[in-house]
């Protein structure tokens, strides 16, 4: 099978790019054939074979005219030529896109149509929704401005989105988004898409608001890599006093971007009320200098792989305090695979990631006093961290490759 992943990043990023390149790596070591499009970066880690690819845009920091702006971010003429060249040079049966929004642009869904209607081959298209966008111009239910989550926008009302000013704080690039979504919303472009991945119960109930994906919709968590995280032998010893176990230490764990999203400035507030606990962080983003100032956090900086795995997996239990909508996040799977319970807040698709009670805990987004309270109590009651670590080591979530023969065969070769 010929399978082409479209993603405007092609270099590492963040999630969606995790979730392309490992699923990627996987089908090809599977024997199937996997080509890359989205945009040209110095990073850039995969690509297709007529190296086509579309020019690095970066709306924050204005590199694009301001002439050019509404007419990029509404319809790309070049990433449909560059990608209608992909498509004649590879002939895919299944063309995999996930963020393509802004920098690509609907046009690659009419790409695809085009080239299928050209050359008479069936092409399935499949999207996975790593976040609101088709349902959110700003794509995360959330007033940046004031910091309050919303549906506004669902079911096709996406002016909010201007008068909010919810992308950039701009009325203008707004406005743009708001239009966006509504000339696709109209065109019914994305009913052309023929299966719409939900990585959460949560993201599949917003986007069956709108009857166009309703019936498109299937639920998939993410997957997370058992040999990655190191459970076994090692990790199950973490309790026990086993030789070469990863001893639990005494600290709290934060890991994940430091923005105001992400609820650090509600878990920092905690972390004041508590100067008796230590905390560590790992990440960075833009409220570093405020995690830099808390007196109890040691902040790690950003970490990965093995580094990260001993973090969390020596952590009494880790917190995940995000304030907006999340979808999957992979730190929540990531922390009990490890076998460290995780306190998440009760915003969306987290939560249907912990056993509440027995892998980690709930508490209200956004509630320094609640969140407070749980971190309090959990440090206070070593037996019930204990309880909680021994149950994560039961957590069940699939690996890369579970994963990929449910898509080869739920998904792809689905008629």
């Amino acid at each position: 099978m010929k399978i082409l992943m479209v993603n405007k990043f092609l270099h590492p990023n963040g999630g969606s790019e995790t979730y392309i390149f490992q699923l990627g790596e996987e089908l090809q070591a599977r024997g199937h054939e996997v080509q890359y499009f989205g945009m040209e970066h110095e990073g850039r880690v995969v690509g297709n074979r007529v190296q086509q690819y579309t020019q690095d845009m970066d709306f924050h920091t204005s590199k694009v005219k301001k002439l050019l702006y509404p007419f990029k971010i509404l319809y790309s003429l070049e990433a449909k030529r560059k990608l209608t060249a992909v498509l004649h040079d590879m002939k895919p049966d299944v063309v995999h896109l996930n963020n393509i929004n802004f920098q690509l642009t609907p046009s690659v869904i009419y790409a695809v149509r085009a080239y299928g209607k050209r050359s008479g081959r069936k092409v399935k298209i499949v999207y996975t929704a790593h976040d609101y966008q088709w349902v959110c111009p700003n794509h995360m239910m959330r007033i940046p401005a004031t910091g309050k989550i919303c549906f506004a926008c669902r079911e096709g009302h996406f002016f909010s989105c201007a008068k909010n000013r919810c992308i950039h704080g701009s009325f203008v690039k707004s406005l743009l988004g708001a239009l966006e979504g509504k000339l696709y919303h109209r065109l019914r472009t994305y009913g052309m898409v023929d299966v719409i991945i939900c990585p959460s119960a949560f993201m599949k109930r917003q986007l069956d608001t709108d009857p166009i994906f309703a019936e498109k919709t299937v639920m998939m968590h993410n997957f997370v890599e058992k040999a990655a995280a190191g459970r076994g032998e090692e990790s199950a010893g973490a309790d026990r006093g086993v030789k070469g176990a990863q001893t639990v230490a005494d600290y709290v764990l934060y890991f994940g971007r430091f923005s105001e999203e992400k609820g650090i400035a509600t878990l920092l507030k905690a972390c004041q009320a508590l100067p008796e606990i230590p905390f560590v962080f790992a990440g960075t983003g833009p409220l570093e200098a405020m995690v830099e100032q808390a007196e109890n956090v040691e902040n790690k900086g950003f970490v990965t792989g093995a580094a990260l795995g001993k973090l969390i997996a020596g952590a009494r239990f880790s917190v995940y305090p995000s304030e907006w909508y999340e979808n999957c996040p992979f730190s929540v799977m990531e922390s009990q695979i490890y076998g460290t319970p995780v306190l998440v807040s009760d915003l969306g698709g987290a939560p249907e990631l912990v056993q509440a009670g027995a892998t980690g805990e709930l508490f209200r987004g956004g509630d320094a006093e609640e969140l407070t309270a749980h971190i309090r109590e959990l440090w206070e009651d070593p037996e019930r961290c204990r309880r909680y670590r021994d149950n994560c080591r039961e957590v069940k979530f699939d690996t890369v490759g579970e994963y990929c023969s449910k898509i080869i065969n739920e998904i792809y070769e689905e008629s």
